[in-house]
């Protein structure tokens, strides 16, 4: 073994034999010893490549790059951070030095760090990075790639939200991750559905369709794949096939279809919110609310909560018996302003509101609903307090006296009492 004295005589002799220096560390990379030997073996190409940094000056890249892997072999990682850093000064696109500096912030617990690093070599290199990312141990190979996909995820979602045309450098980075996340494990169906919505919102419909075919193949496996299946359709001009795909995605991730609407244009969202309203009215009609819900929320997504939509699911979670989403529902159409000619509407509106809130046993509140229900339209409110589904005497009797207990001289309110009394005489409940 040459001692020091003599490296440096023969990098005097011959500068451009420096590089021959750190060929003993990289063969301690590749071999990874074990052991006291392994980290004596990797200290002495340590010297190594320090002396072939002092020869080579400015042009020390690759030794520094192999030295700093050194350091991260012994765990020495703020040391080997500061040979990365000098690489990255210098070459601030140097795609090995990105993705050595990365895994040295995961060791340190900074993912999103590394997130970072990793995304700049992708958009840089991803030939590099792949092989780099397979060679992880499982459990960091986790950490970046769901890392990965959380932040693509996020950065797509603020893209689309803006509402404005995306361009290629604005996905680019994005499409070179969805592509290495597949290389890496194309097992992870949410990385190939990640890579179709990557491509849709690009304008690439047809290469997105023809992965997702390849990726579901025989069959889509969750209602996140048929939803995105449910979109192409739509791009095509099947209305009716896309609302039936997406509307099972409304209710398990109504998040993630809100996202997947971005991707529409306004008069395509009008039309499946349409398709989807008059599905769920058809199977409320015949008695089946609960496979209503679905479209009924997805109207609801697509048509921007508009009131129409917002009352039909709040009759269709009504009869699912869940009181507090109705409530919900119908909080946000009673927040809208309305014109004189609405009153009728609003009126009704209240005395929904006011069923729902006895069913909930709130009777103070539903007092105050139906009394401004009252004040808004007295003749229809009476009449709808008057004719409860399947005649149910006892909530009309209970909202009558609710009300008169808010204004106790209320004249509609006691000629309602006095009728529902006389009604459910002949039926004889009230005993």
């Amino acid at each position: 073994m040459m001692s020091a004295q003599e490296l440096v005589a023969c990098l005097c002799r011959e500068g451009e034999q420096h590089l021959a220096l750190g060929e003993p560390a990289l063969a301690i990379l590749r071999a990874r010893p074990g052991g006291a030997d392994g980290r004596a073996h990797t200290k002495e190409a340590i010297a190594y490549l320090s002396l072939a940094i002092f020869a080579a000056g400015s042009q020390a890249s690759d030794s520094l790059l192999a030295r700093a892997r050194c350091y991260g072999f012994l765990g020495q990682k703020k040391t080997a951070m500061f040979d990365f850093n000098a690489v990255l000064r210098a070459e601030p696109e140097n795609v090995q030095a990105l993705c050595g500096r990365a895994l040295v912030h995961l060791a340190l617990d900074q993912l999103q760090e590394a997130i970072d690093d990793i995304l700049s070599a992708l958009k840089l290199g991803p030939g590099t990075v792949v092989p780099e990312l397979r060679s992880l141990k499982p459990e960091a190979q986790a950490l970046i790639t769901q890392g990965l996909y959380s932040r693509c995820r996020a950065l797509l979602s603020q893209l689309l939200d803006t509402g404005a045309p995306l361009e290629d450098e604005d996905t680019q980075g994005l499409l070179a991750v969805g592509q290495a996340l597949i290389k890496i494990d194309a097992g992870q169906l949410d990385w190939h559905l990640l890579l179709v919505d990557i491509l849709m919102a690009r304008g690439s419909y047809e290469e997105a369709g023809t992965h997702l075919e390849k990726a579901l193949h025989p069959a889509p496996t969750s209602e996140a794949a048929r939803a995105r299946l449910g979109l192409l359709r739509l791009k095509k001009g099947d209305v009716p096939a896309a609302a039936r795909d997406l509307q099972g995605l409304a209710e398990v991730d109504a998040p993630d279809l809100s996202c997947l609407l971005h991707l529409l244009e306004a008069s395509e969202r009008q039309s499946l919110a349409q398709a989807a309203a008059w599905e769920a009215g058809t199977l409320l009609d015949a008695g089946q609310p609960r496979r209503a819900l679905g479209y009924c929320s997805l109207s609801v997504l697509a048509g921007g909560s508009s009131a129409c939509h917002l009352r039909l699911r709040a009759t269709c979670l009504a009869e699912l018996q869940e009181f507090g989403r109705a409530l919900r529902d119908l909080d946000h159409v009673l927040q809208e302003t309305l014109g004189d000619s609405d009153l009728p509407r609003r009126a009704e509106d209240f005395c929904c509101q006011g069923r729902l809130l006895l069913s909930l046993g709130d009777e103070a509140a539903a007092a105050g609903a139906f009394v401004q229900a009252l004040k808004l339209a007295p003749t229809l409110a009476q009449n709808s307090l008057r004719k409860q589904p399947e005649q149910r005497h006892p909530d009309a009797w209970t909202a009558a006296e609710s009300g008169l207990l808010v204004d106790p001289d209320h004249r509609g309110l006691k000629r309602l009492k006095a009728r529902i009394r006389r009604e459910a005489s002949e039926g004889c409940w009230l005993q």
